[in-house]
C-alpha cells in the first residue's frame, strides 16, 4: 500500500502527522483491504480512493473538532474514529457499531496498531447508555440529521458536540432538525477527492431554565 502523499495531503489541512502516525494509517488501509475481501467493509476497492475517501476524508475534522471525548457512531471501518485517534492519540475514542464483524475488525485494528486510546462498543446507538456522555459524538454516513440527533442525542453532554460528516449542503436535511440543534456548517477541503464535504455542527439546545441537556 503506497502512502500517497498521506503526510503532504495532512499538512495542507492543517495537521502535522508523526511518522509513526503515518505508517500506522498505511497499515489500517492493508488491513482493511484485507479484511474487506471476507467482509466487505467497503464498497472501494481503489487505493487511492481508500485514501481520499477514507483516510483523507476522516483527517479533515481533526483541525476544527471541539476537545475532549469522542465517540465514533456507526464507526464501521473505523472512519472517522481511527484516523483522529491516531492524528490525536492523546484523545480517548470510541467506536460504536452494531454490526458484530464490523466491531471484529475494529478490535483486530486497534490491537495491530496498538491504540490505547481507543476503545470499542458492539451495540445499536440507541441502546448505547454509558457512565459518562461524550463531548463529541461525530458520524460519517451514519444517517440524516435528524435521525442522527433522535438517536444519538443522548450521547452528547450538555456543553458538547454532535458532528455529522456530509457531502454536499445537506440543505434538505437542516430543514428536518428540531428547532434549536443547528450550531454551523463548515465548508471542508479533502486532497484528492474532487467533491464537496461539510461538516455540520449541532448542539443541544437550552432549556427552559437556561441549562443544555445531558
Amino acid at each position: 500500500m503506497r502512502q500517497w502523499g498521506i503526510a503532504e495531503h495532512a499538512a495542507a489541512m492543517g495537521l502535522s502527522l508523526s511518522p509513526q502516525a503515518i505508517d500506522q494509517l498505511g497499515a489500517l488501509l492493508q488491513l482493511l483491504a484485507k479484511w474487506n475481501r471476507v467482509y466487505n467493509l467497503t464498497s472501494l476497492r481503489d487505493e487511492k480512493e481508500l485514501v481520499s475517501h477514507h483516510l483523507l476524508d476522516s483527517l479533515s475534522v481533526v483541525a476544527i473538532l471541539p476537545t475532549g471525548r469522542i465517540i465514533d457512531v456507526g464507526s464501521g471501518g473505523g472512519f472517522p474514529g481511527i484516523p483522529i485517534a491516531l492524528a490525536q492519540p492523546q484523545r480517548e475514542i470510541v467506536l460504536l457499531d452494531s454490526n458484530s464483524k464490523k466491531t471484529a475488525f475494529l478490535r483486530q485494528a486497534v490491537a495491530e496498531l496498538r491504540l490505547t486510546n481507543v476503545s470499542v462498543e458492539t451495540q445499536r446507538v440507541e441502546s448505547f447508555h454509558p457512565v459518562r456522555a461524550f463531548d463529541v459524538v461525530i458520524s460519517r454516513a451514519f444517517s440524516d440529521l435528524r435521525t442522527f440527533v433522535e438517536l444519538a442525542g443522548h450521547l452528547c453532554a450538555g456543553h458538547g458536540r454532535l458532528l455529522a460528516m456530509k457531502g454536499t449542503y445537506p440543505q434538505d436535511e437542516l430543514e428536518t432538525l428540531p428547532s434549536g440543534w443547528l450550531e454551523k456548517v463548515v465548508s471542508l477541503d479533502v486532497p484528492l477527492l474532487g467533491a464537496q464535504r461539510h461538516a455540520v455542527f449541532l448542539r443541544p439546545p437550552a432549556t427552559a431554565n437556561g441549562e443544555t441537556r445531558n
